[in-house]
């Protein structure tokens, strides 16, 4: 798995680097010491996973994930635990205090890669779903049966995902990765972390930054943004 350590402070992407050779699955493709070098080197070098600082100069790590289309998987590595509920917000798969201990790093990518293999147990043993089947959904009190091709959204919020479908935004506690395997792909595409669409409600499609695509779907829907590696794909599924 590639990843990216993202921190401004020297010291503390060499004591990490050294952490993560105990670790031959993680294999660190490069370094930022601020959120505007690590746009450029998650759009060039293309990550699996981040280890990203909090506070750092002139944008925080909560304004880079914002600023991201598509970020990769999240470790939060930080001095500061008041930023741990946020963090998952922004579905952070774990949250390092610093000074890091080797174990709890180990724990964290233990985590990781459990999520991993979850997901992929999920897909082989349930199967996919037709248009016209139907999922029951409930969030808090309110309950739902859903035909499947009525949902035209997906979004990820952590380890839940908000379904959207009539007004409806319900939120489910499944993540987007096992949601996905159980969709129909000639149907529904994933098109970054945090959203999976359904090609049938797609109403307009603009250009974005550095060739990538921003959706709109439903009127009252957020906007989509799609980064340009996973645009040209979305382009030939809705071109003739």
């Amino acid at each position: 798995m590639k990843a990216l350590l993202i921190d401004d402070e020297r010291l503390a992407r060499s004591e990490l680097r050294r952490l993560l050779r105990a670790h031959s699955e993680i294999e660190i493709v490069g370094e930022a010491a601020n959120a505007t070098q690590a746009e450029e080197k998650i759009s060039a070098l293309r990550p699996d996973l981040i280890f990203l600082d909090v506070q750092m100069p002139e944008r925080t790590g909560f304004e880079l994930l914002a600023a991201l289309a598509d970020p990769p998987r999240t470790i939060f590595t930080t001095a500061y635990d008041q930023y741990a509920l946020k963090a998952f917000d922004f579905g952070g798969l774990d949250y390092l205090l610093k000074p890091i201990e080797a174990a709890r790093l180990a724990k964290a990518l233990a985590r990781l890669q459990a999520n991993e293999q979850t997901s992929e147990a999920s897909a082989a043993t349930e199967g996919v779903l037709g248009e016209n089947d139907q999922v029951f959904l409930k969030d808090g009190d309110r309950c739902w049966l859903v035909r499947v091709g009525d949902i035209r959204l997906l979004e990820s919020e952590g380890n839940y995902a908000r379904v959207y479908f009539a007004e409806n935004r319900p939120l489910i506690p499944r993540s987007l990765q096992i949601l996905e395997a159980r969709l129909d792909p000639q149907r529904f595409v994933r098109v970054s972390r945090q959203h999976i669409i359904n090609l049938r409600y797609v109403r307009k499609v603009e250009p974005w930054f550095d060739g990538g695509f921003l959706l709109r779907l439903g009127e009252n829907d957020p906007e989509i943004k799609v980064a340009r590696r996973r645009a040209q794909d979305l382009r030939e599924r809705l071109s003739l």
